[in-house]
Parts: structure tokens; sequence; C-alpha cells
């Protein structure tokens, strides 16, 4: 296709809008050393990154960051036909089918702009580069994270059949429980209002079939598992088709527990109205925040148990847990997570391509309990960003999911951030709850929040910044994570050398201990001190040690002091 610049501009601005995991735009104006050049720039790793996740595309001769078509200048001997051959060679597992080359060379200013369009991977291989699986975070590339490492490795090789629509042989009507039947009406009611008259009129094979819960009249595993009888449970076996919910107080000790199975419909209320959902006061002092409101929002407690529901691994076995914690709540399901991680599902905000149980979340859809625009988990950040609390806690694995829903503030800063700056992207507010958390988080996520102006400090003592501390009103508690100049700690000491001539180190420690950041732990704060004797005896020399580092004392240096 002949064009002008201005008319590929436009045609690259239609179809590659913007940069995200599966779009990257590089100048790479020379193609010499830009195929397989520096690991984590060049187009072998941004393959290898895009791949890992869904596959996508790399526009190749325009300005990073805004489109502007640059062109390519130097292609070394590399053709739209032969390239594909090369990546082939330096990416191993990337698949030949769907890589392909699009070429466009401008008619007015001979400009080239090369798309590489980069195949998903193949199941259960990651593709690599250097030597490394790589995928995206946020405008970076990062090493192959875990648990999409898992998720990748767990992926069925073939056509996966759906055990939630399987028809259970046998099972009839009179094994579903009425209680059950009735209340997916009144959710099925709620679900779609406008048919209220006409589903009164409905018997029950009718409302099952229109609700997706039976298939042509049969009683399906998805059936049972939701409306069933707690005595037709032998006609899921070796499913255990259980949620149990567990008391603990702060030290984790059990204080009670009950098991509730078949139908999970109601069995879901049941647990609902088992968590203490007490009334939460806020800071007293603060304008900021109402004066109460309920620990747990209940549309996040549903929508957290739905989802456990909705994607365990019944053929594997296993239950789904509800620990309550005094402050939070945990719910853990068994199976892979199968949009890989939560960071993908809150960016797209959009269905998953593949559900573990099609036709029970359909069911579960037209019965109120989910949905399936892939917006349930970003709404439940959303939620908890409007209740200034922590953000939830994601535990991945192979084959176990947990999250953990806090019911109370953690970081008074945090929480003061988000009631006084509104414009916080939800990014921004995961990032930044990660932080106050002390949990790992990427470079590049590290350096936009830094770049920000939100937190200070070095990895692993991170802190809220002196700009969000003034505009929240904790200068207090910025000045105690950190900490005051090093040139205060040692006026201290030799102060107390003027005055009691000597002190051993546990006279220094003693001094201050208790003086040092708050974010530090006792081990850092220890090393800190160490630090500190160390600059002022063999820097500064304005102290030195008689006898050993030990057992010895502390004294001034009078050819100095």
């Amino acid at each position: 296709m002949k064009m002008t610049a201005a008319e590929l501009q436009n045609y690259l601005k239609a179809h590659y809008p913007k940069e995200n995991e599966s779009c990257e735009w590089k100048e790479f104006k020379n193609l010499k050393h830009s195929i397989s050049g520096a690991k984590g720039e060049d187009l072998s790793t941004y393959i290898s990154a895009i791949a890992n996740m869904n596959g996508g595309h790399i526009v190749i001769g325009v300005k990073d960051g805004t489109l502007d078509i640059v062109g390519i200048n130097n292609f070394h001997d590399y053709t739209p036909e032969t390239l594909p051959h090369r990546l082939l060679g330096v990416c191993p597992n990337l698949s030949s089918e769907g890589l392909f080359m699009e070429a466009h060379t401008t008619t007015d200013t001979q400009q080239t702009v090369w798309i590489v369009h980069v195949p998903k991977h193949l199941p259960r291989k990651p593709v690599y580069a250097h030597n490394k699986a790589w995928q995206r975070s946020g405008d970076s590339l990062i090493e192959l994270r875990p648990e999409r490492e898992a998720s990748i490795l767990a992926e069925p090789l073939g056509k996966v059949e759906d055990w939630s629509a399987h028809t259970c042989e046998g099972a009839t009507l009179e094994n579903l429980d009425p209680e059950a039947i009735r209340l997916a009406r009144a959710e099925y009611i709620t679900k779609h209002p406008n048919l209220s008259e006409e589903i009164a009129q409905w018997d029950d094979r009718i409302f099952l079939n229109k609700a997706k819960l039976t298939l042509d009249s049969k009683i399906t595993n998805s059936t049972l598992l939701l409306l069933g009888k707690s005595e037709a449970v032998h006609l899921l076996s070796p499913a255990v088709p259980r949620i149990t919910w567990v008391l603990k107080d702060r030290d984790g000790i059990e204080q009670g527990y009950e098991h509730f199975g078949l139908p999970l419909l109601v069995s879901a209320q049941k647990v609902h109205a088992k968590i203490r959902n007490y009334k939460y006061r806020y800071m007293a002092d603060s304008k900021l925040f109402p004066d109460e409101i309920d620990k747990y929002d209940p549309w996040i407690i549903y929508e957290a148990l739905h989802n456990c529901i909705a994607h365990q691994d019944y053929e594997i076995g296993g239950r789904i847990n509800v620990v309550e914690f005094p402050d939070k709540l945990v719910f853990s399901n068994v199976g892979s997570f199968i949009p890989e991680n939560v960071e993908n599902v809150i960016e797209r905000d959009a269905p998953p391509e593949l559900y573990r149980n099609p036709f029970l979340c359909q069911a579960m859809v037209e019965i109120n309990m989910i949905d399936t625009i892939g917006s349930g988990i970003r709404r439940i950040y959303s939620k908890l960003r409007q209740r200034f609390f922590p953000m939830p806690n994601y535990q991945i694995e192979p084959n176990r999911v947990q999250v953990t829903i806090f019911g109370q503030i953690i970081d008074e800063r945090y929480s003061k951030l988000l009631a006084t700056n509104q414009e916080l992207s939800l990014h921004d507010v995961i990032a930044l709850d990660r932080v106050v958390k002390n949990l790992p988080s990427d470079d590049a996520t590290l350096k936009e929040l830094r770049d920000k102006g939100l937190i200070e400090g070095r990895k692993p003592n991170l802190y809220v910044s002196a700009s969000v501390a003034n505009a929240t009103g904790d200068k207090a508690g910025y000045i105690k994570n950190r900490g005051l100049d090093d040139k205060h700690y040692k006026n201290l000491i030799l102060d107390y050398l003027k005055t009691f001539k000597y002190a051993k180190r546990h006279d220094i420690t003693a001094l201050l201990l208790d003086k040092l950041p708050d974010i530090l732990d006792e081990k850092q704060k220890h090393n800190k001190i160490r630090n500190i004797l160390y600059s002022m005896s063999k820097k500064d020399q304005s102290i030195a040690i008689s006898g050993s580092s030990q057992k010895g004392v502390w004294i001034l240096n009078s050819k100095i002091v």
C-alpha cells in the first residue's frame, strides 16, 4: 500500500494508537545492533515480552513516545522476508505461525517503517531472548514473573473440556433445593427486571433453561453446585463443593469454624452472614474521612467469594476457604489464576479470553452473582480506594489463589494521601500501596513513583515523600521515617562524650536507638549506629576507641575536638 508520510502517520495512529503490553514503538534507525544487541533493549527482548503475554505488534522507525515517523536508515542487510527468520533464531520457542512483517515506505519522504506482528507464545512454552523469558511491566521490560511463568507452563495443550457443563446422569429436579431455586429466580429478576412478569409464568424447567443453569433441560454439574440439595453431593464426586469459614484471633489461633456445602448459592449468603462486619471508626481528628463505615463493603465480600466459586478447579478437589481475622478476610480457592496476574486484569479492564468453568460462569452471570465484563477485580480496587483502605493482597501459586481484604487502615499517611490526592491513577495507588506494605516492586515502578515525588529513600527502606507528607499534614511521620541528618546523630554522641568523658557501645546504642527512623528494623538500626561510629572514628576522626570494638570504650579524639 502506497502512502504519503501524513497518510502513514494516520494509519499508525488508527491501528497502533498507544503503547501497552501488546504494542511497542521503537526508533531503531540502525538495525545492525538493534535486532539482537543490548539485553533488555533490543528487538528480540521486546519480541519475548510481547509473545509471553498475548502477542501484539512492534512498530519500528517511529519516535518513542510520540509515534512520529523517523524511518529506518540502516537495514544492515535485513529485509521483511529475512528478519522473521533471524528472530526465530534468537528467540527460542517463538512460533513462526503469525510472525510476519508489514513494510511501508512513504511516497513523498521515502521513510521506511516496519511493523512486526508478534504471535502469542505456544502453550507451555515461554519465549526467550538472551537466555531469559521477558514480560512488560509498565513501560519497562522485566524478567518473566514466577506466577506468569507458572501460568504458561500450566496451560492445556489441547482442547479444554468444560467440567461445569457436564451433565449428571440420573440427576433430576428432585435433587435441587427449592429455596435455592427461589433465590435464583429472585436474582434473575434483579438481573432482568423487564422480564419479571414473564418469569412468574415459567415453571422450574423453563426457568432453569432460560437462566442457563441446565443444558437442554439436563442437570449439569453447575446446576448441582449452585442449586443442589446437600444430600445430592455424591453426584459431583470426586469434587468437594464446600466453603469453610474459619474465625481466628490476631495470633492466628482458631476460635471457631463451620462448613457449608450444597447449594453454594445459598451457602455464599450464609458465609456472608457469619462474617463480623462491625462498624469501623476513622480518626476522629480528621475531617477528610467519614465518622464510621462498615469494616467491609458487602459487595466486595460477595465478589471475592463468588469469584472463588466461579474459578475453583473442582476436578482436583479441595475446598474454598474464608478465614476471618480481627482486621482482615482471607479468601482462597484451588486452581491456577487463568488471567495470569492481577496487573493484567486491572490494566486491560476487559473480559479474559479463557475461563476455567465457562458454563458455570455464564449461569452465575444470569443469576446476578458475577459479571463477565472483566471489571470485578478492578472494581474491588476502586471501592477500597474510595474507602481510603489498603488495596487487596493477591497471592498466586500454581494451583491456588488467595486474596486478602483489609478491614481497617494500616498506614494513616497512605490513607490521607488517597483522600487529598484524587488525581492519582489506580496504577499509582496500587504501586504506592505495595511500598507502604514493604512488598517487592520492580525498579521501573519505583522510578515512576519517585519521579512523581510520591516516595523517597532507598530500597528496601522507602517511605512517603516530603511533598506528600506536607500535603497530608503528616510532617512528623515523614521525619520519623526519613530520620535526621547524620550530623545530628554525631553531635548527640559528641555531646554525650563531652559530658560523661567516655561511652560503651551499649550506651551509644541506648542514646540513638529510639531516635533513628521508624522505617528501619532493629537490625538495620544497629547497622546504622555502627556506620555512624565508623564514620566518626575513621573519616571525621572526632572520636576514638580505647580497647576492642565490642568491649572497649569510645572517647573524644583530643587532637580534633
